[in-house]
């Protein structure tokens, strides 16, 4: 297997966490992100540090073509890509009917549209050569409904029963897709989302950490990982038996504001 990995949301958090942690392991990387100029500044900092090649794209997913712009970009350059991390996603605050649609319609758009269309794009290369790790970021958002955040909620658990599904797909290919739950991660996701005053984010975990633990479940082709032992065991273990009602009002308390 190669090893060049595509990364997107590259710019930040937990996205340049991965491009740190594959660089540092000799790993050639596509970086992709809104903001060019905090790109070539990571391409510098990784080459300079790792000596590998890293080629930059500057993409907005939540255009709709961007997927198709990515994917000429890569094959104009001939490069094969070996590992897709799906990164990319933003969320928001606020009760559903009172949010801007054009907002929520962008966001459905990044987190699942566009991830499921460059998903698509590099899979079959990967069925092809019978090598490839593709790495979804999903959320502890995905094991239940979200009052104040409800169509982020709503797009992370597609992620989470997309990347369980083309799992069992590609059995016996090779190729292995993985989906990365964590629960709160202190990046700029609190600010993008209108999240401050939310408890949850008083003790998130570092982008650092969340990499590593997504990067290296990958690794192992682990079909889910959740990143908090705590998580884990109250996602599976004790939200599936409480009454409807009583988890939509713990989740819901969850996201209120101080």
């Amino acid at each position: 297997m190669g090893n060049t990995a595509l990364i997107t949301g590259a710019s930040s958090g937990i996205g340049k966490e991965f491009a740190r942690y594959h660089g540092a392991r000799g790993g050639d990387l596509v970086l992709v992100a809104r903001s060019k100029e905090k790109l070539k500044e990571l391409k510098t900092e990784l080459e300079n540090n790792h000596g590998i090649s890293v080629m930059v794209i500057a993409a907005d997913l939540a255009v709709p073509d961007s997927a198709d712009q990515i994917f000429a970009a890569t094959e104009e350059a001939g490069l094969e890509i070996d590992i897709l991390i799906n990164n990319a996603g933003f969320g928001g605050h606020g009760k559903f009917h009172q949010r801007k649609l054009a907002r929520d319609l962008a966001m459905m758009q990044v987190n699942m549209t566009s991830l499921v269309a460059l998903t698509h794009l590099y899979l079959k290369g990967m069925v092809q050569r019978n090598s490839g790790k593709i790495l979804h970021v999903a959320s502890t958002a995905a094991f239940l409904p979200g009052p104040l955040q409800a169509v982020y909620y709503a797009t992370k658990s597609f992620v989470l029963s997309f990347s369980q599904a083309i799992a069992q797909e590609l059995e016996g290919t090779g190729v292995t897709s993985t989906a990365l739950c964590p629960g709160a991660v202190a990046t700029g996701f609190v600010a993008a989302g209108d999240l401050y005053g939310v408890k949850v984010f008083d003790n998130a975990a570092s982008a650092e950490s969340v990499a590593e633990c997504g990067y290296e479940a990958m690794l192992k082709g682990d079909l889910v990982k959740i990143n908090e032992k705590g998580l884990h065991f109250m996602l599976n273990w004790v939200v599936p038996f409480l009454p409807r009602k009583t988890v939509l009002k713990i989740s819901q308390q969850s996201m209120e504001k101080c």
